[in-house]
């Protein structure tokens, strides 16, 4: 609890009310990057408590067949649930309202909408980290090696969500673990539905200067740029030192890193999909590692 919630409020006050100009654009966008990083400490913190319940329920419930051990391995991931819940939404009021980020919607009159959407992306990374957590230490001993294991796994995803570097700068081999990296998707819900549909106003230091062409204006000369790529002239009919901003809209900035509001809920789903796989692949993997096996010898001896 106090790990969600001091750092939440850390990053939150860190970013306190970032503007809508370029720099804070940005500002927005670490913070989701900041409290994605919270993933690698709750996994490290449920690991312990998993491996500890099923040392018991090996020592004592298997062995007595009080109850099997899908009954078990389901149990665990489903007593995580009210906690994920409360940490997510302790995170969603340390986190997002400090940074200002319902501001966004205030333009678009979705303030409500859009701050559910952010809580169910916050809610799905909390019962992500859970069940990852489970999966990476259900065929392990120890809880060292199941954290190694997700510390690598979880560093990779966060490295190679797009915040860090566009898609598009990656080589062949890490698109494709941009591709397959459920922080991509989880990133780009947050991003999208914190950031879409707002309009940007530049900071004075971030309007370009320039002149126009011979016996033009600021805005004959820049018709065709804005057209097609955006933004907007401080002064539309100034014959020199045109200043011009190249951002006017906050879709514009989400293009720059691969993100769309259109795809919010094709990424809520995705993302069940990963949690669902989670859930899938603990339960193969302690049945294949540590589910006693009856063997052919043993099963004629029964008859």
């Amino acid at each position: 609890m106090a790990l969600c919630t001091i750092i939440s409020l850390f990053i939150g006050f860190i970013f306190f009310r970032a503007p809508t100009n370029i720099q804070g654009l940005q500002s927005q966008m670490f913070s989701i990057f900041c409290l994605m990083n919270i993933f690698g400490q709750v996994v490290q913190q449920v690991i312990p408590q998993f491996v500890i319940q099923r040392t018991i329920y090996e020592a004592r419930e298997r062995p007595s067949k009080v109850y099997s051990w899908k009954v078990f391995m389901l149990s665990q991931i489903v007593v995580e649930m009210p906690w994920n819940s409360l940490m997510a939404v302790l995170m969603f009021f340390s986190w997002y309202y400090p940074v200002g980020l319902y501001r966004n919607a205030e333009e678009t009159g979705q303030v409500t909408e859009r701050g559910v959407l952010v809580f169910l992306f916050l809610w799905l990374f909390m019962v992500y980290a859970g069940t990852f957590a489970i999966l990476v230490v259900s065929g392990f001993d120890s809880p060292e090696a199941g954290g190694n294991l997700g510390d690598l796994v979880s560093t990779l995803s966060l490295k190679l969500c797009g915040i860090l570097s566009a898609s598009e700068a990656l080589p062949r081999f890490w698109i494709f673990m941009y591709r397959v990296s459920p922080m991509s998707y989880l990133v780009d819900g947050l991003l999208s539905s914190v950031l879409a549909n707002t309009g940007v106003t530049c900071a004075d230091n971030e309007f370009l200067t320039f002149d126009p062409a011979f016996n033009s204006n600021c805005f004959e000369y820049m018709k065709v740029h804005m057209d097609k790529h955006g933004g907007y002239l401080l002064d539309d009919n100034a014959t020199s030192n045109c200043q011009f901003c190249p951002i006017s809209e906050t879709n514009q900035y989400l293009k720059t890193v691969g993100s769309n509001y259109a795809d919010r809920w094709r990424n809520f789903g995705l993302i069940w999909v990963y949690i669902i796989c989670n859930i899938g692949a603990s339960l193969l993997i302690y049945w294949l590692y540590c589910v006693p096996k009856k063997s052919a010898g043993e099963g004629k001896k029964d008859k």
